[in-house]
């Protein structure tokens, strides 16, 4: 049979890992494909770079949309990353009647809805496994592996970055700042860190694996976004002694009111598989109805790691080139006529648990003055603790709190700020129990 022709647009880190994954395991990936597929061609700035990562018989430009105008490449593998050239140049190749494979969460987070009805209409594939996750195989498991089931919901440790600064803070006691400037001298953090740090690339990867799981279109503009920049040394102690790790988790979850998209620093109990998962290791949580919770873990980011995922979506767009376009699995798991545009909620209507510090005087009737305006705001609590008495006079107050709909919570933290006797903002961090 003709080999495919692959056309690998973009050869930086995970360029340069597929291309070394493609020609170190060719053999393997020809048995499993049914015929050879080779890289053909590659496109990238510096091509002196890319040259000593494909090697001498891949032909190499610098202008990406040769290839995706190439008669003879049949799969464009789109590694450029961002949103411009990268939306124009996939849509540029789903015109062309090729088919795509990505890693490019964001591109799909805000265009997806457009680039899969393209597809749908030219009648050719778009394959994203290493958008999310990198290497962990999750969005086949969501789309294919439980199909059987109605998702209750997800939570993933889904960034690498943000992982590695909350484990180090967390056994080492450092500041963030101290542990951010550890992260990129190590190059686990950009120069510029926000994307990571502030949950931007944790709400793409979510807000992917909500469409998949619940069958709705992508609603990246509607996912709630908070990060760890302002997270405390002392909270991540305190909550240890309370027994719960902070990660930074995508959340979302199918309720009756609709789906909650949300990512956020977030009290998890210690004991909890997902809870352990440190350093720039990712895992993914999913419950299903028939079979419960299912956990997924490994490398989430890097060059082979994520060239796995890439590969293995070449085999599997390979496999499917020849099927029925009706035949083949769709792109968000349910068939295009089928999703439903359920309203993600806003934060106020969510429920959660909470733990709360509050910096107060330290003298009689001030705790009780707190608890009354939580009781006020039909908040239950669950567990407290004080910590003696600091310099200025003022003493701290942990509070874990039951079950509650957020907007309660900001209602009684408004109240408590109010006070004469607190004299710093409440610290608000959510608590999941993650346990069915």
């Amino acid at each position: 049979m003709k080999p495919i022709n692959i056309g690998l647009m973009g050869v930086g880190t995970v360029g340069g890992g597929t291309a070394v994954v493609l020609k170190r395991n060719a053999d393997e990936i020809s048995r499993r494909a049914g015929r050879e597929i080779r890289l053909f061609m590659a496109a990238n700035r510096d091509l002196e770079r890319a040259r000593e990562a494909v090697g001498p018989e891949v032909e190499l430009v610098d202008d990406a949309f040769a290839i995706v105008n190439h008669p003879e490449v049949d799969i464009v593998v789109e590694l450029i990353g961002g949103d411009t050239i990268a939306k124009d140049l996939v849509l540029q190749a789903i015109a062309n009647g090729k088919h795509v494979v990505t890693a490019n969460k964001k591109l799909l987070a805000l265009h997806g809805n457009e680039i899969f009805a393209r597809a749908q209409e030219k009648g050719v594939m778009v394959a994203f496994e290493a958008a999310v996750a990198g290497g962990i195989p999750i969005i086949k498991a969501l789309r294919e592996g439980l199909s059987a089931n109605r998702i209750e919901w997800i939570a993933g440790i889904i960034n690498g970055t943000s992982n590695f600064i909350l484990t180090e803070m967390r056994e080492k006691g450092s500041g963030f700042a101290e542990v951010l400037s550890e992260a990129q001298r190590l190059g686990y953090a950009e120069a510029d860190p926000t994307f990571d740090v502030e949950g931007h690339d944790a709400g793409h990867k979510l807000t992917i694996m909500a469409s998949i799981a619940f069958g709705i279109p992508m609603n990246f503009e509607h996912c709630y976004l908070e990060g760890i920049s302002q997270l405390q040394g002392r909270d991540i102690k305190y909550a240890e002694e309370l027994g719960y790790r902070v990660k930074l988790l995508g959340l979302t979850r199918h309720t009756e009111a609709g789906v909650e998209l949300r990512v956020h620093p977030t009290l998890i109990p210690e004991g909890r598989l997902i809870a352990n998962v440190n350093g720039v290791m990712n895992a993914v949580l999913a419950k299903g109805d028939a079979i419960g919770p299912t956990l997924y873990y490994g490398a989430g980011a890097g060059a082979l790691p994520t060239a796995s995922a890439v590969v293995a979506d070449i085999v599997d767009v390979t496999r499917l080139l020849t099927a029925d376009p009706e035949h083949r699995v769709p792109h968000l798991a349910f068939q295009p006529d089928q999703l439903k545009d359920l309203r993600i909620l806003p934060m106020d209507e969510v429920v959660s648990s909470y733990y709360l510090r509050i910096s107060a005087s330290d003298r009689a009737g001030v705790l009780a003055k707190i608890t009354g305006l939580l009781a006020d705001n039909d908040i239950s609590i669950e567990a407290v603790i004080q910590k003696g008495s600091v310099s200025d006079g003022s003493a701290e107050i942990v509070l874990l709190t039951h079950r509650v709909v957020e907007k309660q919570v900001n209602a009684a933290i408004a109240a408590i700020e109010a006070l004469d006797s607190v004299n710093a903002p409440v610290v608000r961090l959510r608590m999941e129990e993650l346990n069915g």
